[in-house]
């Protein structure tokens, strides 16, 4: 089984990636939070800062592209095969309103015959290898074979599913039964996408597809970092692994980040996912979200450590 790490935008950038690179090396693939190159290619700067190699040494990062312009992607994939990579994700599964708005992300599913036309565009021309990760449609999962149909006309590096439509967001259950279509229809290697928060939903859904070798998580990892370990067969992270693992992410961001405030405001980000890890945690969750300078968030947290436990589940 291959293990990804799914982006989750404004956490999982190169500080993040290096700190769980650092002691959590379970984790296979990396993936980008989504850049959006012009059609010269430019990244901003924050962008071009998380894919520096020198930023992610050791790492197997995939850079994520959103758009829906086949002349901005293929710019944008000469721009990235310049610092090194081999391999580009195409992002058609962010369901996020103003981002479907512009039929980008998951909106760019509305459109099947465009989304071809720009598919057939950037297979013709690039030097990469591509993935895709997706929903299953935009409003209505009948649309997913359509959808398929489509890819399975490319030589894609793999597919990545996320099975729920856009409009469903992250509610509700997965639809099951069309990853099961995907697995069995799709001419590229099938990747797993959505809700493996623990290793009781990890082997509910291994237990359901035997035949699957790849899996992503976003949520279950930015909770627990050491999750991997625990999917193949280990136990829970010791508590004083995951203090480590916060100081340095914690440090890292004392270093880069300008001011007191825009550190508090990113590791609170953190904290709305590692605060399920410990037993007892409200309180201590509702210090960390009402501090307002650096010494009171580490009161919170030395306290946290010392006086809580690891959850185990």
């Amino acid at each position: 089984m291959k293990y990804y790490y799914a982006p989750m935008e404004g956490i999982t950038g190169y500080l993040h990636r290096n700190a769980c690179h650092s002691f959590f090396s379970e984790i296979d693939k990396y993936f980008t939070a989504f850049l959006s190159p012009n059609e010269r290619g430019k990244l901003n700067s924050r962008e071009k800062n998380d894919i520096l190699p020198e930023h992610n040494e050791g790492i197997y990062l995939v850079p994520q592209i959103m758009t829906n312009r086949a002349d901005c992607f293929l710019a944008g994939e000469k721009t990235l095969r310049s610092y090194g990579y081999k391999e580009i994700n195409l992002n058609l599964g962010c369901p996020s309103r103003t981002v479907v708005s512009k039929y980008r992300g998951a909106g760019f599913l509305a459109k099947p015959e465009e989304l071809d036309h720009f598919l057939e565009e950037i297979f013709a021309h690039t030097e990469c290898m591509i993935s895709v990760k997706t929903r299953i449609g935009r409003d209505d999962i009948e649309e997913f074979p359509r959808l398929l149909e489509i890819y399975n006309k490319y030589p894609l590096k793999e597919l990545i599913i996320h099975p729920r439509t856009q409009k469903e967001f992250y509610k509700g259950t997965p639809h099951q039964d069309v990853f099961s279509y995907g697995v069995k229809n799709s001419r590229s290697p099938v990747c797993y996408n959505g809700d493996i928060a623990d290793l009781k939903a990890y082997k509910e859904w291994a237990g359901k597809f035997p035949e699957a070798d790849r899996v992503m998580i976003g949520r279950g990892l930015l909770t627990n970092p050491g999750l991997i370990g625990v999917l193949k067969g280990g136990p829970m992270p010791e508590k004083e692994k995951i203090r480590e693992f916060h100081d340095a992410i914690y440090h890292a961001y004392q270093e880069e980040m300008p001011g007191g405030r825009v550190v508090l405001f990113k590791m609170k980000e953190l904290w709305v996912y590692m605060i399920r890890l410990f037993t007892d945690s409200k309180k201590y969750g509702k210090r960390i979200r009402k501090a307002e300078k650096l010494p009171a968030y580490e009161d919170a947290v030395r306290d946290l450590f010392a006086e809580q436990d690891i959850s185990v589940k």
